[in-house]
């Protein structure tokens, strides 16, 4: 049975995963609605992750590397505030005064522009599996070995074109044209969104 025919909703996850989740709700005539996640970036790598945490306060820590790193508990649970903080601030920027999609027996797909660590993805299937899902699928143009393996054991599966075994890892490199996706593209284009459908 294909995704069409199941009652489906597309998460995306702001802010390079909103283009390329409009074009798969397009395609699958679904529900579009977006899970706003934010990574615990390390200072001197910021592909990787100490953690990530959700909208509904879902919080992943990568323990490993907080010791690898000697990162303490105190310092983790600042960060973790300063991440809150800021995602609430894009929660009122991108949603409004919208609610979640009701996700109950439905598919959720979950999708961003690439897995590095695949440790944002992981948390956004965490915070999905609270809303009862009848499944969850994290859907990405390409992905690291790490990010693959990480999103696996989290996901029902995990749809990806690629997934690379390159040691270092920048989504960047698989683009032919990268850059970022400004604050007011994701607005304009959720907008825009909104306009032609009535799921959000």
């Amino acid at each position: 049975m294909g995704y069409s025919s199941q009652p489906c909703v597309i998460l995306a996850i702001p802010n390079g995963g909103v283009p390329l989740a409009i074009e798969v709700a397009q395609a699958l005539k679904a529900e579009l609605d977006i899970i706003i996640c934010r990574k615990l970036a390390l200072p001197m790598n910021p592909e990787g992750g100490l953690g990530a945490v959700a909208d509904d306060g879902t919080t992943v820590i990568n323990q490993d590397v907080a010791v690898r790193d000697g990162i303490s508990g105190e310092q983790i649970e600042f960060e973790v505030a300063q991440i809150k903080a800021n995602i609430k601030l894009r929660t009122k920027k991108y949603r409004g005064e919208s609610l979640s999609s009701r996700l109950t027996g439905k598919t959720a797909i979950i999708v961003d522009d690439g897995l590095a660590s695949g440790i944002t993805m992981s948390v956004a299937v965490e915070s999905v599996k609270h809303r009862c899902p009848r499944q969850i699928i994290a859907a990405v143009p390409l992905s690291s070995a790490t990010g693959f393996k990480r999103a696996s054991s989290a996901a029902n599966r995990v749809v990806t074109c690629a997934v690379s075994s390159q040691s270092k890892f920048y989504l960047a490199d698989f683009y032919r044209n990268w850059r970022d996706v400004s604050d007011e593209e994701v607005m304009r284009a959720l907008e825009q969104w909104r306009k032609r459908n009535t799921f959000i």
